[in-house]
């Protein structure tokens, strides 16, 4: 009769004959279930565990200024106006001077993590200047006041704000004749007489006084409004629609600290050419965007009347970088795995004939290695030999890699990072890389 020897554990072999005892011991007592030994052995469904999806590939866009024949990435944005790097200086390039000369190159991206865009909503508008509603609500506010009898002779203050405000200087060129030749006094008129060359804050060309004349163009620009074809909104319809009003909620895992929008604009006027399109590029920086979820809410101006409307694009960008969000065109995502695949075969297809050296790639590094470079660990450059497939496990500290770095910290930093392999006329090959943790960006 043939046996079978096989190696028993000791940690078996001592609960056996702990076990066996109480069995055996335990049977006088109590017996078993008749049923028991027919009973078959329960197979469980196989659980499988898919990977965690880490990365997001989506279409972006890069945007670039085009400075004196010279192209300059965007690497902020300063209220509404953009900011690029020239000579290691940043300069904010402002719209509001002259139009600006840009560039938008789309371009397949791929972002760590996601920010999450909720209840965005977006509807055609009136800019500030076509919106007779307001101009009646400015008027009939003068008016008001002017009218005030409790404010006596004060009244006709309200009327000041050309003086002060962002018609100062052109008002002054226009006042300053009138110093110099004033018109003849009025008898029982308080105030300045009325000159004929300006519009006085105190009265109007013609000498009426200010509250009959703030009440004439409340009542005008009220008539205006009742007159037009959209009685719901007190919008006149001659003018149309010339704004775009903009509004969603928007929250990152990842905090972005210096973020900002940009609106990409495909329109065309009713009165444009078959075929002609026109584009209009929008930007404007955002506050903080943490885990909480944060309003975002502006107007966008600058369209023609009763424009139509033909593509519309949101891209958001934290300093430079732009940052995929669940809307953002073509979005794929991916695991840490795909997403290096993804890498290297972008990275080898850009460098088909080329030789060059192994460099980091994409990693997720421990929490505590800031610590340590803090306190002044790992500032010396050392060596790693990398595979053709971009991957890496030990230290060493020359570049031979003969002399390995006993150190189970840095070797877990070390198998923490993907590079992007050493190429050999365009083939990827096994190669060193140099590290230098208090440098690396990735």
């Amino acid at each position: 009769m043939k046996g079978r020897l096989g190696f028993r554990h000791p940690a078996k072999a001592f609960a056996a004959g702990v076990l066996l005892p109480i069995l055996v011991t335990g049977s006088a007592v109590v017996s078993a279930a008749p049923d028991v030994r027919d009973q078959k052995p329960v197979k469980m469904d196989e659980l499988v565990v898919e990977a965690a999806k880490t990365h997001t590939l989506f279409m972006g866009a890069d945007i670039e200024i085009n400075l004196d024949k010279d192209l300059y990435p965007v690497r902020d944005v300063v209220g509404s106006s953009w900011v690029v790097v020239i000579d290691g200086k940043e300069h904010v390039i402002s719209a509001k001077s002259a139009p600006l000369n840009l560039k938008i190159t789309p371009s397949l991206k791929l972002a760590e993590g996601s920010a999450t865009i909720m209840g965005f909503k977006r509807t055609t508008a009136y800019s500030l200047n076509a919106d007779l509603l307001s101009t009646a609500a400015n008027e009939q506010h003068l008016a008001d006041t002017e009218n005030n009898n409790a404010l006596g002779q004060m009244a006709v203050l309200a009327g000041s704000d050309n003086q002060f405000g962002d018609l100062a200087l052109m008002y002054t060129a226009m006042t300053a004749p009138a110093v110099t030749h004033p018109a003849e006094a009025i008898p029982r008129l308080y105030g300045p007489p009325p000159n004929p060359t300006i519009i006085s804050s105190v009265f109007d060309v013609s000498g009426t006084p200010p509250q009959i004349f703030a009440a004439a163009a409340a009542a005008t620009a009220a008539n205006q409004t009742e007159n037009g074809n959209e009685p719901a909104s007190g919008r006149l319809a001659t003018k149309g629609m010339d704004a775009m009003d903009i509004e969603f909620e928007i929250s990152s895992a990842k905090p972005l600290l210096n973020p900002y929008v940009v609106t990409m604009t495909r329109f065309r006027t009713p009165d444009s050419p078959r075929g002609v399109v026109q584009n209009l590029v929008y930007a404007k920086s955002l506050h903080p965007i943490y885990k909480q979820a944060s309003n975002v809410h502006f107007t966008e101006e600058g369209f023609p009347f009763n424009y139509e409307l033909l593509d519309f694009q949101i891209h958001i960008y934290d300093r430079g970088q732009e940052i995929a969000t669940n809307i953002s065109s073509r979005r794929v995502e991916l695991t840490r795995d795909e997403a290096f695949e993804y890498v290297k075969i972008e990275y080898i297809g850009a460098h088909r004939s080329e030789t060059l050296p192994a460099v980091p790639a994409m990693g997720r590094l421990p929490a505590g290695l800031p610590g340590r470079l803090a306190a002044g660990r790992y500032n010396e450059a050392f060596f790693v030999r990398v595979s053709k497939d971009g991957l890496a496990d030990t230290p060493y500290a020359d570049a031979a890699c003969s002399k390995t770095i006993d150190d189970p910290f840095l070797e877990s930093v070390v198998k923490s990072i993907r590079f992007k392999p050493a190429l050999d006329h365009g083939k990827p090959v096994e190669g060193v890389a140099t590290l230098n943790l208090g440098r690396l960006q990735i």
